[in-house]
């Protein structure tokens, strides 16, 4: 069985700036996945911002393995609800890839918990990433760094919590540094920020990023069974512990109640 991947695309570049169409003629989320499926271990479809609950429900999100997003100019237009519906589905074991500017995106924040902030510049600056984990599978067939002719910056601090892991640091021509790869596990999710996509270079091009790429996604794949009722918190009954007890001391909650969340 392939890794089911959906790439997400907010697709708002590609059809209001000419530099952006001209170079994604099918958009980002077309190139992606288009360089996901390449692999043959992976089966890329994709959705947008514009479709109907943003081509991401419920059923949908069900039958999905690992989730690329990619936004920028319209994270204020997702939907509330349907930010909760992947939350839930990445502390299932859904695995999640944010990917350059979806470092501000409502999932990504909603996941962090933190402000996710960071300097920048567009300037077309060369960008160099470091590995910082030889052996992780993330950078499987990564020399020790690749080049990006042209990149926009991002530097640090970068507002996020302590990962899991460091896999990418990141030098620009400019002088700063960025911690560019990152992991981290939410629930049963795996989730891996990516730094590099500005819209107006042709990154997702490039053959070391399309390998970072899929071994991102086969390194997020959880293939467990997904958790259920993730949200649950029931109230045990005294009988029902696995050792025997008797209540004692007076109590907030009548039996059965659900409790206050």
């Amino acid at each position: 069985m392939t890794i089911r991947a959906v790439v997400w695309n907010e697709n708002v570049h590609e059809t209001h700036n000419e530099v952006v169409a001209k170079l994604y003629p099918h958009g980002i989320h077309g190139a992606i996945a288009e360089a996901l499926t390449a692999g043959g271990e992976i089966t890329a479809t994709t959705a947008t911002l514009q479709e109907p609950e943003h081509g991401l429900t419920a059923k949908r999100l069900a039958e999905t393995d690992v989730l690329l997003w990619w936004g920028h100019a319209a994270h204020g237009d997702v939907d509330d609800a349907i930010v909760e519906r992947v939350a839930e589905v990445v502390w299932g074991g859904m695995g999640l890839i944010l990917l350059h500017s979806a470092h501000f995106s409502k999932i990504f924040k909603r996941l962090m918990g933190t402000p996710c902030n960071l300097t920048w510049r567009e300037a077309g600056e060369r960008e160099r990433l470091w590995v910082t984990s030889r052996n992780h599978p993330i950078t499987a067939g990564v020399g020790d760094f690749f080049e990006l002719e042209n990149e926009e910056m991002y530097g640090e601090p970068f507002g996020v919590p302590e990962p899991l892991e460091t896999v990418f640091v990141s030098w620009f021509q400019g002088g700063e540094v960025f911690r560019s790869g990152l992991t981290y596990k939410r629930g049963a999710g795996n989730v891996f920020y990516f730094r590099p996509g500005h819209e107006t270079y042709p990154t997702y091009f490039d053959p070391n990023v399309q390998r970072v790429l899929r071994n991102a996604v086969k390194w997020a794949h959880n293939p467990a069974v997904r958790v259920q009722s993730v949200n649950d918190a029931p109230n045990v009954p005294v009988e029902e512990a696995l050792e025997p007890i008797e209540a004692r001391g007076l109590k907030l909650h009548a039996d059965g109640e659900e409790g206050f969340r």
